[in-house]
């Protein structure tokens, strides 16, 4: 019973309490139910708010996107027209090139088609030249441009020919009367000074006075004078021997004194030899001023001045240099002045051109290469130096001065009794040169001209060619210099030339 009535009781509490449970779920659920009604109606406000935003932005991009689509595609289809017309531009112009390549291929193959065609005239026509002229082709091409060059070098040289007729008629008429006015002003002696090599003596006993004791006399002499005296059977003479002019002319003075005196010991001889040097010495220097201040020149070195005086004791075919020298100056000055040249160049270079006579003989080589050394060494003009060098054509003339001191130095060469070769040597000689020339093979003329310095040789061009030319000068001039005796030098000159003369009809 007991557990029945707990059983019921229990029952009775259990249904309470699942009545009570559940008024207060539902009272929860209704204020749950209401709360998150709010809570939507909340959310729905601002969902629908939020919506509406997005909405609004979502609009808002779209359209900033459509207008960047469009502004892009604006700009694609201005570069697509572009680019359409450009397509457009170059199919044009490819459609050109075709038709223009095609065009060039159409003529190249025209052209190769004439190039094949003119071949073969042109083989044709080789072919019958060569029978008709026997000739090859080479042969045919050498020929022919030989005649051109040939007919080229004719009308040149017919021009040349033509003007240097006329300039040389003219040149020949002024230069005769020029020289022929200088020769007139100028009055020269005919008589040509030495210098002397024989001391006469008293009597034939002095010879043995001179020669002194065991020839101690005479070797002080020769030592002291630095010249050879050879006493020999020459009566009442003794001989002195000497390349050196000043030299001999200090060694004449002195013996004379000497002989004069009577004292002649080794102590006196070297007393009285060294006083004639100064003495001579300022003769030299005295005489150099003397022909300086004749030609009214006054700016001259001191050692020009005395190599100038040198030359009184040096001779050329026995006459006097510096007489030579001044006359070529005074016969240069008289044509410079006449043709309007430079007087004073024209007087110093004719002066000094041969300067280098008074020492050539210790240096090697033309006299007047090294009298234009010398003058340049002493401050003379270039003009002169070059007057002085090419006064025998050892240079070119590089002015009218130059060509007036060569003239005048051939004129006062070549006057009568101007030099003391006589002229049965003189002609020998000239005629001993021009058959040395002569008897090579090819020449066919030869001249001496320049009193036999110069020999110009002409030469027939179709047996001697240039190189055989430069080889014959060398010949000849081997030739000269072994058979023939000369003073100085002799300049041989080949000429080869060849003329052609045609008449107009």
């Amino acid at each position: 019973m007991n557990y029945l009535v707990f059983l019921a009781m229990g029952i009775v509490a259990f249904l309470l309490g699942y009545l009570f449970r559940g008024f207060l779920t539902g009272a929860k659920l209704r204020s749950a139910e209401a709360k998150a009604g709010k809570l939507l109606a909340e959310a729905q406000t601002k969902c629908k708010e939020v919506i509406l935003e997005a909405k609004d932005e979502a609009i808002r991009i779209r359209d900033e996107v459509e207008a960047e689509n469009n502004r892009r595609r604006i700009g694609l289809q201005k570069q697509e027209s572009r680019l359409q017309r450009q397509r457009e531009s170059l199919d044009h112009r490819l459609a050109a090139l075709e038709r223009r390549e095609r065009q060039l291929e159409a003529k190249e193959r025209q052209l190769d088609l004439t190039r094949d065609e003119l071949k073969g005239l042109r083989q044709q026509r080789m072919e019958e030249l060569e029978r008709v002229s026997t000739m090859s082709r080479e042969e045919a091409k050498e020929l022919l441009l030989q005649a051109i060059e040939e007919e080229a070098r004719q009308d040149a040289a017919r021009v040349i020919r033509e003007v240097e007729l006329q300039v040389r008629e003219e040149a020949d008429r002024r230069a005769r009367e020029i020289i022929t006015s200088a020769i007139q002003r100028c009055a020269s002696d005919y008589v040509a000074e030495t210098t002397v090599s024989t001391v006469p003596l008293p009597n034939d006993e002095m010879k043995g006075r001179i020669i002194g004791r065991g020839g101690r006399n005479i070797r002080a002499m020769e030592n002291i004078m630095g010249v050879d005296l050879v006493v020999d059977d020459t009566p009442e003479a003794i001989t002195l021997s000497c390349f050196d002019p000043v030299r001999r002319e200090v060694a004449r003075v002195a013996l004379t004194r000497l002989i004069l005196d009577g004292r002649i010991h080794p102590a006196r001889i070297e007393k009285v030899v060294k006083e004639v040097q100064e003495e001579i010495e300022n003769l030299i220097r005295e005489e150099g001023e003397q022909a300086a201040y004749a030609l009214g020149i006054h700016d001259l070195h001191p050692e020009l001045i005395k190599l100038l005086g040198q030359l009184k004791y040096r001779t050329s075919y026995g006459q006097n240099v510096l007489a030579h020298s001044m006359e070529t100056a005074r016969l240069a000055a008289m044509m410079a002045a006449e043709l309007r040249a430079d007087v004073e160049v024209t007087k110093k270079a004719g002066l000094l051109h041969d300067i280098g006579k008074a020492i050539n003989y210790e240096v090697d080589g033309p006299h007047a290469l090294i009298g234009a050394d010398i003058a340049r060494r002493f401050g003379v003009s270039p003009a002169v130096a070059n007057a002085i060098a090419a006064h025998h054509e050892e240079e070119e003339p590089q002015s009218m001065e130059a060509i007036l001191v060569e003239a005048a130095d051939a004129i006062s060469s070549a006057r009568p009794g101007a030099r003391r070769e006589t002229l049965e040597s003189y002609i020998k000689r000239i005629n001993a040169l021009e058959e040395i020339a002569a008897s090579f093979d090819g020449v066919s003329q030869a001249y001496a001209i320049q009193a036999g310095r110069e020999i110009r040789i002409m030469v027939r061009p179709e047996e001697i060619d240039d190189l055989a030319a430069i080889r014959l000068s060398k010949d000849i001039a081997r030739k000269v210099e072994e058979g023939l005796e000369y003073p100085g030098q002799i300049k041989v000159t080949v000429i080869r030339e060849t003329r052609a003369i045609e008449y107009a009809q």
